[in-house]
């Protein structure tokens, strides 16, 4: 397990951070986006979809909850979550992620409100807002991660 920091001067640097986690991103891998609202966690996701070829802009699936990107939309299949609306982490079994796991990646917002130990092997990451409008991700990545993040 390693752990590292970087600051990111904008949104535009957060989608950036993103675009370079889309090039080592594979299917199989979770990858969570903690953070309060507003700290980039779907500005680094939409770095991640536009990079793997989506054209348009990603929205936000806060009320979709999972928002699924295919080929040839995308170079492989993406699963964007976000788990704010949910209250029990029980409710996360029923979204069928570790079926769809096996053949696409995952992008999880608020993953908190799947519990703890969800997704152990998960590149973690943290954005926290700065006064000055800065962001500071901080990361944990798991041993499946070596060589791929940080980039």
């Amino acid at each position: 397990m390693r752990h590292g920091e970087a600051w990111l001067a904008d949104v535009v640097a957060t989608a950036a951070a993103g675009a370079r986690l889309a090039e080592v991103l594979r299917p199989g891998d979770v990858v969570t986006l903690t953070g309060g609202l507003g700290a980039g966690k779907t500005s680094l996701a939409r770095g991640v979809l536009a990079a793997l070829g989506l054209a348009e802009e990603a929205p936000s699936p806060t009320f979709a909850i999972v928002q699924p990107y295919d080929p040839p939309e995308v170079r492989l299949p993406v699963l964007h979550i976000d788990l704010y609306r949910l209250d029990d982490p029980a409710e996360v079994d029923e979204l069928g992620l570790e079926e769809a796991r096996r053949e696409a990646a995952l992008l999880v917002e608020w993953p908190e409100r799947a519990g703890a130990d969800r997704w152990p092997d998960a590149l973690a990451l943290d954005i926290a807002l700065a006064l000055d409008g800065a962001r500071r991700l901080t990361w944990t990545a798991p041993d499946a991660w070596d060589g791929r993040w940080p980039r």
